[in-house]
C-alpha cells in the first residue's frame, strides 16, 4: 500500500493506493474525496470550486449526521449536522486482502451523547460504514446519510434503477408522490432537478449512466431510506460552490436514515449504516 500527503482541489487529503484502487480521504469531515478502481474513472465528483476548510466540502462523500438536512433542528443549526465539518482521528490503516481497511472516529462532542465511527473498505469496489453508539442514559434519536455523490458523463442522461413503486417526500413541493418507473432527471412531474427522500428504500439500487458507459450497484443495510439529489441548472447557481456547468457532472444517491426514517438510539445500544458500490457490466 501507498500512502502520500497532498492537496485535491485545495482541501489537503490523504492519498491511498493498492494494486486495485486510489482514493483520497480528508480527515477534515472524515470525507472521502475519491476513489476509483485501476483503469476506471473516478466514481465520485468533487467541485473544482469547493469550500475550503473548515467550511463543508462540496463533493465526494459528506457524513450528515447526527441529523440529515436540519430535521428535528432550530433555523439556525449548522445543515447536515456537525461531523462534516470536525475533524476526525484516524484510528487504524491496513491492508486485508485485495482491501484497504480505513478506521476513523469522531471526537466526542459535548452536545451530544452519540458517538461515531467509520470504516472504509477500498480496492475493486468500495463499502463505507457508519457505527453511532449511544454512551448516554436515555434514548436519542437521530437521522443521517452518506451523501455520495457520484461522477456522471451527463446527469440529464443518467438512470437509477430500483426505486420504482417506492413513495417519496419531495422537498419542493413539500408532498409525497409515487415513483412512476425509474428514476431520471426527465421525470415529467417536475423535470430537469431532484430533491427526493424515498421511504421503504433499501436493498439495491443501479446508476445507469451511458454517457461513461458504466453501470454502478448500490447497496445499503441499516437503512430505509434513500435521498436522490441533483439542483438542477437553475439551483446550482444558489449553491455558490459549484461551477454552472457542473451540475450535469453529479447525481447524489445517499443511503440514509432520513424522512420518517428516525433511528431511536437506546442508552448503550449501535446503529450501523453501511453502502457497498460495486461495479455492474454495461449492457
Amino acid at each position: 500500500m501507498k500512502r502520500s500527503e497532498a492537496e485535491l482541489h485545495g482541501v489537503p487529503v490523504l492519498w491511498l493506493e493498492n494494486a486495485h484502487c486510489r482514493a483520497a480521504l480528508s480527515l477534515h469531515g472524515g470525507q472521502l474525496l475519491s476513489f476509483a478502481p485501476h483503469g476506471e474513472t473516478d466514481w465520485l465528483w468533487l467541485s473544482p470550486t469547493s469550500k475550503r476548510p473548515p467550511g463543508a466540502v462540496r463533493g465526494g462523500v459528506p457524513v450528515c449526521w447526527p441529523y440529515f438536512g436540519r430535521e428535528g433542528q432550530p433555523a439556525d443549526a449548522p445543515q447536515h449536522g456537525f461531523a462534516r465539518t470536525s475533524t476526525w482521528s484516524l484510528d487504524e490503516l491496513h491492508e486485508d486482502g485485495d482491501d484497504i481497511v480505513v478506521e476513523l472516529s469522531l471526537p466526542a462532542n459535548d452536545a451530544s451523547p452519540l458517538r461515531l465511527q467509520q470504516t472504509l473498505r477500498l480496492g475493486r469496489s468500495l463499502q463505507q460504514s457508519l457505527s453511532t453508539t449511544n454512551a448516554g442514559g436515555r434514548t436519542v434519536p437521530f437521522t443521517q446519510a452518506l451523501h455520495t455523490y457520484f461522477r456522471v458523463g451527463d446527469a440529464l442522461r443518467a438512470t437509477l434503477h430500483g426505486v420504482a413503486g417506492l413513495r417519496y417526500a419531495d422537498k419542493y413541493d413539500g408532498a409525497e408522490h409515487l415513483q412512476s418507473g425509474d428514476w431520471n432527471l426527465a421525470d415529467p412531474r417536475d423535470p430537469g432537478r431532484s430533491d427526493r427522500i424515498y421511504r421503504d428504500a433499501h436493498g439495491e439500487f443501479v446508476l445507469e449512466d451511458p454517457a461513461l458507459g458504466r453501470r454502478l450497484r448500490i447497496r445499503s443495510a441499516g437503512s430505509r431510506s434513500l435521498v436522490v439529489w441533483n439542483p438542477g441548472e437553475t439551483g446550482v447557481v444558489a449553491l455558490g460552490d459549484v461551477p454552472t456547468s457542473e451540475w450535469r457532472g453529479f447525481v447524489c444517491v445517499e443511503v440514509a436514515n432520513a424522512g420518517a426514517d428516525i433511528v431511536e438510539l437506546a442508552p448503550g445500544a449501535c446503529h450501523i449504516l453501511v453502502q457497498t458500490v460495486t461495479a455492474a457490466p454495461f449492457i
